[in-house]
């Protein structure tokens, strides 16, 4: 059995360098088509750094990169025009890349080549020392292969253009994620590439810039939140807050010695994925008070100041009233044309609805349920993930649990050894998402906000019986004060109960055997899951048996009644950016009764006896399903 799940594994993780490559129907689509034929974004282009390079016969004299910078350091952000010019034949095989850091060789990294032996990689040197960022075909300019932007630089005697070359204009969006840019013109496709043209390096005017700050809660007293921060200088920074005051900052940051691979083939994250993630600070600001407003801002004199920004404390444990927003899966997706390793289609838009949702001052607290970035060992992604969520975190509570995406690969201690962190091995997420944990590598907490207790579990890690993970959920649900908090939400990635399947299973029946009996004993009211990308709601249900179904109330909303309580309802809410999941048209079980396969999540309102519990539709805003769950006060 040992030997057939070590089989398994070398097969999913040859597949998911080689898989594209094998395919030659895509090697020269433009972008957008690559996208379609590929799974969830998942492009040739993910796997390029294995291409060998191959010499391009006879380039252009004429080749130039421009950049609308003209010359100037890149800003924080920015939407950079680039244009290609001095081609002499369009050709669909062109294709320009962002590449970082700039000193990245594309004739191959032999001074690196036994970093590669070091961990068992024996075959040719990856096309670069480091991942191109993003990459567009030049055809995404429309006029490109018609050349309809031409200039003549070689003219004859007469006057009469000798040579004609044409151009292409491509717009890149680029954070700064602190090392430096620069644009690299191939021909070849993503399948045969070879180098036409650098730009040369352009940097960032402030590498050391204190970006992409985001809130996280210590305690259920909602007295203290936690401001953690990237920026690529370690020294202590402080959070400047309130009526004066301040906090300094804690800087951590991983290395790629942190990173976890197997001998066989080096994880990405080992590989040419990495990225130095610079530092990332946390300070926590004390002497608050529940449910307040107040201002903060980040940094320091010598590296400079983030804006001031306004945020909310979520309420106090025992207080009578919550509104939170819960969603996992969501990643993130280029803001441009480009393609890149790993794209969630639906993460923009999600995003987009939760910022207009806060701006009702409606939401006090966010949970992000797993699979988070979906960076995979690509590092730099991290830094446009949080760009993202940016305009969502620094205002409320995000609180987050692990996901596969985060922790899993062989060997590294996880429960299932997919290779699903490509190396990342939770090392990341923990970073930059610091929760109230039980301590490293141990990402399970539970906090109290309102008149819910949530308790935030990990799937990637030993759930089992007697396991430490299962004797603290066992511990924590039974110290629950009910006439505090009387609702009681249990939160994790891996689903309990979903109708939708593919090549692995949804569902582990082992992780329901040995979890699902606390939810029962312990009276969980409500379940929320993701992994799974869509949205499903169940009965109250245990060991897949409906215990007590909804009613309809006054306004026609499905309520359950948990005043005789007989089972827990569970909702996937793993629509929140990534592919969406179908649901099979025949077969369905009982024991499901919404299912909607649309980019959404889900807005939650508890008070003392009544939880309130809507999917919405990110594009349309529309409430898809709602539901209520009631009980009388305790």
């Amino acid at each position: 059995m040992a030997r057939l799940l070590l089989l398994v594994l070398l097969l999913v993780l040859i597949g998911g360098i080689c898989g594209a490559a094998a395919s030659s129907s895509s090697a020269f689509l433009p972008a957008a088509e690559t996208m379609r034929v590929s799974y969830a974004g998942k492009s040739e282009f993910r796997t390029v750094n294995r291409k060998p390079l191959g010499s391009c016969l006879d380039p252009s004299p004429y080749l130039a990169i421009s950049v609308s910078t003209g010359g100037a350091p890149l800003p924080d952000e920015a939407f950079l025009n680039v244009t290609v010019s001095g081609i002499l034949r369009p050709d669909r095989s062109h294709w320009l890349a962002m590449i970082t850091p700039s000193n990245s060789s594309v004739l191959g990294c032999p001074l690196n080549g036994v970093n590669y032996i070091e961990t068992g990689d024996l075959a040719s040197l990856p096309l670069l020392c480091h991942y191109p960022v993003k990459a567009q075909y030049l055809t995404s300019d429309p006029g490109y292969l018609r050349c309809m932007s031409s200039a003549c630089p070689k003219r004859r005697a007469s006057g009469s253009c000798k040579v004609r070359t044409c151009a292409a204009t491509l717009a890149f969006h680029v954070v700064n994620f602190r090392t430096d840019v620069e644009f690299v013109l191939f021909s070849g496709g993503f399948a045969t590439p070879c180098v036409l043209k650098r730009s040369g390096a352009i940097p960032f005017a402030n590498p050391a810039k204190p970006l992409h700050g985001h809130l996280s809660s210590v305690d259920s007293k909602a007295t203290s939140m936690k401001l953690t921060w990237v920026s690529g200088d370690g020294k202590p920074q402080q959070v400047q807050y309130g009526s004066g005051k301040a906090a300094a900052s804690v800087a951590t940051t991983f290395t790629h010695k942190d990173m976890c691979s197997i001998a066989v083939l080096p994880s990405p994250a080992k590989d040419f994925g990495w990225h130095d993630p610079g530092y990332i600070h946390s300070a926590v600001m004390t002497g608050l008070q529940p449910s307040q407003f107040y201002t903060y801002r980040y940094g320091s004199d010598s590296v400079g100041w983030s804006d001031t920004i306004k945020f909310r404390t979520p309420p106090a444990a025992g207080s009578g009233e919550l509104s939170f927003v819960i969603f996992g899966d969501m990643g993130k997706a280029p803001l441009d044309p480009s393609v890149e390793h790993y794209i969630q289609p639906g993460s923009t838009s999600v995003a987009k609805a939760v910022a207009a949702e806060m701006q009702t001052g409606k939401v006090d607290s966010i949970f992000h349920i797993g699979d988070i970035s979906y960076a995979t060992g690509f590092l730099v992604e991290w830094d446009f993930f949080l760009h993202l969520i940016t305009p969502l975190a620094s205002q409320v509570s995000y609180m987050t649990a692990i996901g596969n995406h985060e922790r899993d690969y062989a060997g590294s201690g996880s429960v299932y050894p997919t290779p699903d962190s490509g190396g990342e091995c939770g090392v990341a997420y923990e970073s930059y998402f610091p929760m109230p944990a039980a301590g490293k590598d141990k990402p399970w907490y539970s906090i109290e906000q309102g008149s819910v207790h949530f308790i935030v579990m990990s799937t990637e890690h030993e759930w089992s019986e007697k396991s430490e993970q299962y004797n603290w959920m066992e511990e924590d649900l039974s110290s629950v004060d009910r006439s505090r908090t009387p609702w009681v939400i249990f939160i994790g990635h891996r689903p309990m109960y979903s109708s939708s399947s593919g090549i692995l299973p949804s569902v582990d029946p082992n992780f329901v055997a040995s979890v699902e009996p606390l939810l029962l004993n312990y009276k969980v009211d409500l379940v929320f899951f993701g992994h799974v990308h869509n949205y499903e709601r169940t009965c109250a249900i245990y060991q897949g048996n409906c215990k007590g179904m909804p009613k309809k109330d006054a306004k026609g909303v499905d309520t359950y009644d948990n005043s005789n309580y007989t089972g827990p309802v569970h909702a996937i809410v793993g629509a929140g950016g990534f592919s969406l999941d179908g649901f099979p048209k025949i077969g369905r079980a009982s024991w499901s009764l919404s299912r909607i396969s649309e980019f959404g999540y889900a807005r939650v309102h508890a008070t003392k006896t009544d939880i309130l519990v809507q999917f919405v539709n990110s594009n349309t805003t529309a409430v898809r399903d709602q539901f209520r769950i009631v009980k009388g006060a305790r």
